[in-house]
């Protein structure tokens, strides 16, 4: 009888011990929902809606254009963005422009029609990833592989380098530097005490970087694709940003650490920052830091070239401009708009076997304030002196390839497309933001 007795209370007891367990984990189980549905809550609350309004105050509907939102005023760490229109997804871009973890602009691209303005609806998320969208611009930085041959078929791919002074990674680097494109245009920037900016026309429209690494070889060439159709040497190639010493333009010597970083690959923009740190301008009494950043937007012909010369003073000088393709012919309106339209070898002598002569179309648009002199052209460039307000620069380059099935194929053409692009840079669209919500 004590056996059963004691079997009977060790059965009780297990009885007890497994409802006692079974209640914990039910009380687990509900903490658990509880504190999942909380941060569910939390999440979802950590967004906030704004409405856009995009307007065009021209006589010319707007395509392509540029919309850039500042983010440094929110008080959230923005992850995520969705924009929409007539409720349709447009796709967008979160950029870390400092690069200090933090996005600091969104942007897209916006369609309005002439005399009109446009709605949009921007949410932005402090959880999640970035939205994903497929690319409408491309950009890429190469160290050469020595043991590839093929010129396009490198695979060594970085997103910054930066070297001390003394050190030249021109010949290290595939294609001499960041290379970035859209579907009209593609520029490179020389990593060297030059940084010059050179170009890649296209036949057709469409991104062809990532297949040709700038250097399209023979059946590439003959499938269609793009190439190099501008020779630069040590010239201002297009709009590269020099030093002056009151006579001519200087090259950018005298740098501590130099260095070439990409910041934003798309989906609608490329940004590439190109730093100078410790560079002791020609007749400069200190150094000058100066970053560059060069920006690229989908459906665009302009590069927008934006520089901040810490250390500058209102009598700092500098040197932009762009080549005097030989023969070319010169288009100026005195206020700040420049270009030209010619033919010439895009490459040296020695190196024109498979090449053909390339007829190119180059402009630039300074705005006025920044303008110290336009210089008369001479045999290499037509060049301008520019001082920067504030220790900031800002500028446009353009450029067309008579290659292109979709572009431009005279000067007069050329020149007339200069002219209403200039008056779009001036007039851009209007952006106005409003917020909905705020959770």
């Amino acid at each position: 009888m004590r056996i059963f007795a004691r079997r009977r209370r060790f059965q009780r007891n297990a009885r007890l011990t497994l409802y006692k367990l079974k209640l914990k984990h039910n009380m687990h189980n509900k903490l658990t929902t509880s504190i999942i549905a909380l941060l569910t809550c939390a999440a979802a609350a950590a967004q906030k809606t704004a409405g856009v309004t995009v307007a065009n105050n021209s006589d010319k509907a707007r395509r392509h254009a540029p919309v850039v939102i500042q983010l440094d005023k929110t008080d959230m760490n923005v992850r995520r963005a969705i924009v929409t229109a007539d409720g349709v997804e447009t796709p967008c871009q979160l950029d870390d422009i400092d690069q200090d973890g933090r996005a600091d602009e969104l942007c897209f691209m916006a369609d309005v029609e002439a005399r009109s303005a446009r709605q949009y609806t921007v949410t932005l998320y402090s959880t999640g990833r970035p939205q994903e969208y497929v690319p409408q611009v491309y950009a890429e930085m190469l160290l050469k592989n020595k043991k590839i041959k093929a010129e396009n078929k490198q695979d060594l791919y970085i997103s910054a380098l930066t070297v001390d002074r003394g050190t030249n990674p021109y010949w290290q680097l595939h294609h001499h530097g960041a290379a970035f494109e859209n579907e009209l245009v593609a520029y490179r920037i020389y990593f060297d005490h030059r940084q010059t900016v050179d170009i890649y026309g296209k036949y057709r429209k469409g991104l062809e970087l990532k297949q040709t690494q700038f250097y399209p070889d023979a059946g590439q060439k003959a499938a269609g694709y793009g190439d190099d159709v501008l020779w630069v040497g040590s010239t201002l190639g297009l709009g590269t940003l020099r030093g002056w010493d009151g006579v001519k333009p200087t090259m950018l010597d005298n740098v501590e650490r130099r260095s070439q970083k990409i910041i934003a690959r798309g989906p609608v923009r490329t940004i590439i920052e190109v730093k100078d740190e410790g560079w002791t301008p020609q007749g400069a009494a200190a150094p000058v830091d100066m970053t560059t950043l060069y920006t690229l937007y989908v459906g665009r012909r302009e590069c927008h070239i934006a520089a901040k010369l810490e250390g500058a003073d209102e009598s700092t000088r500098l040197a932009t401009g762009f080549i005097n393709v030989k023969g070319s012919t010169e288009y100026s309106d005195r206020h700040g708009l420049r270009g030209c339209w010619g033919t010439d070898w895009p490459v040296s002598a020695k190196d024109s076997v498979g090449h053909k002569r390339e007829t190119v179309g180059l402009g630039i648009y300074i705005p006025e304030e920044y303008i110290a002199s336009e210089e008369p052209a001479d045999k290499h460039n037509y060049a301008y002196t520019v001082k920067p307000i504030d220790g900031k620069l800002n500028y446009w380059i353009t450029f067309g390839s008579d290659n292109e099935t979709f572009g431009y194929h005279s000067r007069e053409e050329w020149f007339s497309y200069l002219s209403e692009w200039k008056k779009e840079m001036e007039k851009p669209v209007e952006v106005t933001v409003r917020v909905k919500d705020k959770r």
